[in-house]
């Protein structure tokens, strides 16, 4: 269990860290509401893939760690070992397990790092360090919602924002 809280500790700082390195995106704006409704939708959907994925990976290291407080969380019983061993328990779960480990540690740190680095964003990379700690939703999400308030922040300003019409 000390390593689940490790974990949420852990996200909860890459996730601070991420928004004090760009505080003109995180800002409250000068006028309108302080989120619009695209931003709560992707910040509802990140944080519930949290919840989510929190219980599932409670209930993992209660069923499958060992009856103690600590324990080692690399390998054994109840570890990241263990867990990804069993990602790949069969065809079904290899077929998902193949498809999210390709997605959360190739597709989603280019995107963000490359298309980040285009808007502005600074150390995109945490969006993948979020991952780690939180879900790969929530990277997704996160990162769609620094896009969106950049983008609605800019029109704000009477700058055309990428992508916008006029």
């Amino acid at each position: 269990m000390v390593s689940l809280i490790v974990h949420a500790v852990l996200g909860v700082a890459v996730v601070l860290w991420l928004v004090r390195s760009n505080p003109t995106i995180f800002r409250r704006p000068a006028s309108g509401p302080a989120f619009s409704p695209l931003e709560v939708g992707y910040l509802v959907v990140g944080v519930v893939s949290v919840g989510l994925g929190w219980y599932f990976n409670t209930t993992f290291v209660l069923d499958y760690g060992p009856d103690q407080l600590f324990f080692n969380p690399l390998w054994g019983d109840g570890s990241w070992a263990q867990y990804l061993e069993l990602m790949y328990d069969n065809p079904a779960a290899g077929s998902a397990g193949v498809d999210f480990t390709v997605a959360n540690v190739v597709i989603l740190p280019l995107v963000t790092i490359v298309d980040g680095l285009r808007r502005g964003i600074a150390k995109p990379w945490l969006f993948f360090v979020a991952t780690l700690f939180a879900s790969f939703t929530f990277g997704w999400a996160f990162y769609l919602f620094t896009v969106e308030r950049q983008r609605r922040l800019a029109a704000g300003h009477g700058a055309v924002a990428a992508g916008a019409t006029t």
